[in-house]
């Protein structure tokens, strides 16, 4: 049925977009693309099944993953792309280089510490599936929906109505004015930081339990879409990158169901975001607002 795939496709990319804006404000600040980003959403997603395993309390796991994740992407700003940068004439694909390696270790340390196999969440959500007809709203769906808007209603509040927000984005515009007229950039890179990588983390634990299951190699499908994302949604676009994770959500479901495996469904992400950059090179949305 044509209105369930539409909601599959919408749950599948409310997560995509949850994943990639973490990304999405680093670079507005930063300008550099952080892959380390889905290590965010692979460590969220451990440290939630932990919490969860230890509490069986929900709304305790989200938050107390989000807030550690979140510090964690501070400090990794401090101790190794604040160093990095502030190193003269650095080459702009060393940050990248360095996002890639930090990903790469966080998954083999999770392997390491947690183990390779499968960990399964049996989240017990305290609520049944929905039924609209002929149409099915899971559990975990709803889930997925609700912390979804609240967490992007959030980030709307964030960056339009507080200091720090309106700091995030006259940092975004330009950086060396932002400073000269008294903004605190370090602040709002530090934004970037826990709300990115706490949002990631919020991601992986939504994965895990839509899907419930987890392993160390979540992260890897996720890193590569989270670019075609932000490329798609406008680099450093918030709005864009929530428009572009729903256009690539709902792309990969309906292809996947009405042209079944000719197009294998890892590689739509890439076929969207080419036929668009054709039509609209700067994405879908260039100009970056909230």
């Amino acid at each position: 049925m044509l209105l369930q795939q539409i909601i599959n496709g919408i749950v599948i990319g409310s997560v995509y977009a949850l994943t990639a804006m973490g990304a999405t404000l680093i670079y507005g600040i930063m300008r550099i693309l952080d892959i380390a980003n889905a290590g965010a959403y692979v460590a969220g997603a451990y440290i939630g099944f932990y919490i969860y395993s230890s509490t069986h309390n929900l709304l305790l796991t989200f938050i107390c993953s989000m807030v550690v994740t979140g510090m964690i992407g501070v400090l990794i700003h401090k101790f190794l792309y604040g160093p990095i940068l502030a190193k003269p004439h650095i080459l702009p694909i060393i940050p990248l280089i360095t996002s890639v390696g930090l990903f790469t270790l966080t998954g083999d340390l999770v392997r390491l510490i947690c183990g390779a196999g499968t960990k399964a969440y049996n989240a017990d959500l305290g609520f049944s599936a929905i039924h609209l007809g002929k149409v099915v709203l899971a559990p975990e769906w709803l889930l997925v929906l609700f912390l979804t808007v609240l967490l992007f209603l959030v980030l709307w509040f964030v960056l339009n109505r507080t200091k720090m927000g309106l700091a995030w984005k006259a940092t975004a515009e330009d950086p060396e004015i932002a400073r000269a007229m008294g903004i605190n950039t370090n602040s709002a890179t530090a934004l970037s930081y826990i709300i990115g990588y706490s949002f990631a983390a919020a991601a992986g634990m939504m994965v895990g339990m839509l899907y419930n299951s987890i392993t160390p190699a979540l992260g890897e499908t996720p890193s590569y879409k989270m670019l075609a994302i932000i490329v798609l949604g406008g680099l450093g676009n918030p709005a864009g990158t929530v428009v572009a994770g729903l256009v690539i959500g709902l792309a990969e479901t309906l292809i996947s169901v009405y042209m079944g495996s000719f197009i294998p469904k890892d590689s739509i992400a890439f076929i969207v975001l080419i036929l668009v950059l054709l039509i609209k090179p700067s994405g879908l949305m260039s100009k970056k607002t909230a």
